[in-house]
């Protein structure tokens, strides 16, 4: 898992073959730190998947782009393209089935 910024998202996810998945976040958000562990589990299990977390107070412009409105929003992106999306927290079970749901 990586941090993202505004400055290398495109190499890190949009220009990637393959799935990755974003998890946009911000330091005091309660939500997205319950989600933190559940998110870091997911990583350790898929790890042909391209996970980063992309701190939005810090990265506006790429958030902005790809219309986060609220925190944690998760992308999952297929070959650079946004495929799945969801906001707030999801149990881990949920959060691994929309992930094997983007690898068949």
């Amino acid at each position: 898992m990586m941090e993202v910024t505004d400055d290398n998202f495109k190499e890190v996810v949009i220009d990637r073959k393959g799935l990755a998945v974003v998890d946009f976040w911000a330091e005091w958000c309660g939500p997205c730190k319950m989600f933190g562990p559940i998110f870091e589990e997911a990583a350790e299990a898929f790890k042909d998947v391209q996970f980063a977390k992309m701190d939005v107070d810090t990265n506006g412009d790429t958030a902005q782009k790809h219309e986060v409105r609220s925190i944690p929003t998760i992308i999952l992106y297929m070959d650079g393209v946004e495929v799945d999306r969801f906001t707030g927290v999801l149990s881990k079970e949920d959060f691994i089935h929309k992930i094997q749901e983007q690898l068949k």
